[in-house]
């Protein structure tokens, strides 16, 4: 459908779904518990067991969206199929970003092709999920990826979609002079680049959560709510343990003031996201619970 609808309506559609932004930070701040979402990658080894068996369970929960991953596999579109059957909105998805940070027509559909089908699925939102170590190895790596994300993000907003970047910890780093990877991609990201900020990495970063969507006011478009270990010192630009990853409320980043300062940004959508369990459907479950029940 990408191809046949001519440019100005796409740009109509992108210009209108933008200005949402700036609109919603001026009201009354949202209730994002009433529209929680779930990063559906916390769930990769139930949903490789059983996908539809583990996409009911997320609805039974009490999630009201999904976040897919790895789009646009036959994996991903059948997680939002069934989403959708469950009653569960799919406004976004990861997808395999080197579709345009490191294309490959031998490996990858183009990022055309991705936007194309993001648009058929009709999704808002794609995100950039991580990064190779070429293209963060120092700031002249950065400044070419964000080069390379700003195309992407004015190409897909042709077809009334936003595209932003996920970040880890490693963006945090201070480099050459005591920048950062993301004092970067702040200051050369277009006004139609969007940060999906995982609160989880920002903290392990070395950076205040909170503070850090003050200071992006509102250029976040999603967050991703997860939990670290007490006890953990930050920053740490090392190895994360799997048992650094924690339900919320187990750890010590507190997400009430999180969720305020979200909703002064603007920001859209909140998805819960744990990286690592032992017992990952129990663990979605038990943060929910955390997050609705008070």
């Amino acid at each position: 459908r990408v191809k046949h609808m001519n440019r100005r309506s796409f740009i109509q559609q992108s210009t209108g779904m933008l200005f949402v932004i700036p609109t919603i930070a001026a009201k009354p701040q949202p209730n994002y518990l009433n529209n929680i979402g779930i990063q559906l990658y916390s769930l990769r080894k139930p949903i490789n067991e059983n996908l539809k068996q583990t996409v009911d369970e997320v609805a039974r929960m009490g999630y009201k969206q999904v976040e897919a991953y790895d789009f646009p596999s036959s994996k991903s579109l059948d997680m939002i199929k069934r989403a959708r059957e469950k009653g569960m909105q799919v406004n976004s998805s990861h997808f395999q970003w080197d579709s345009l940070l490191n294309p490959d027509p031998k490996k990858l559909p183009s990022f055309e092709k991705v936007v194309e089908l993001a648009h058929k699925n009709e999704l808002t939102d794609l995100v950039v999920p991580y990064l190779h170590t070429h293209n963060r190895v120092d700031l002249e790596a950065y400044q070419k990826t964000a080069e390379l994300l700003n195309r992407g993000a004015e190409l897909s907003k042709e077809a009334g979609i936003r595209l932003a970047y996920h970040n880890h910890a490693f963006e945090f780093q201070p480099m050459l002079g005591g920048k950062t990877g993301y004092d970067v991609f702040i200051r050369s990201f277009s006004p139609d680049m969007f940060f999906e900020l995982d609160v989880f990495w920002v903290k392990v970063g070395g950076v205040d959560p909170v503070s850090q969507i003050q200071y992006l006011e509102n250029r976040i478009s999603q967050l991703h709510l997860k939990d670290l270990r007490s006890g953990f010192k930050c920053p740490n630009f090392g190895k994360v343990k799997p048992e650094d990853f924690v339900e919320i409320g187990d750890g010590q980043i507190p997400m009430n003031p999180i969720l305020k300062a979200a909703g002064s940004a603007g920001v859209l959508h909140c998805h819960i996201e744990q990286d690592h369990s032992s017992s990952p459907l129990s663990s979605m479950e038990k943060s929910l619970l955390h997050l609705t029940m008070g």
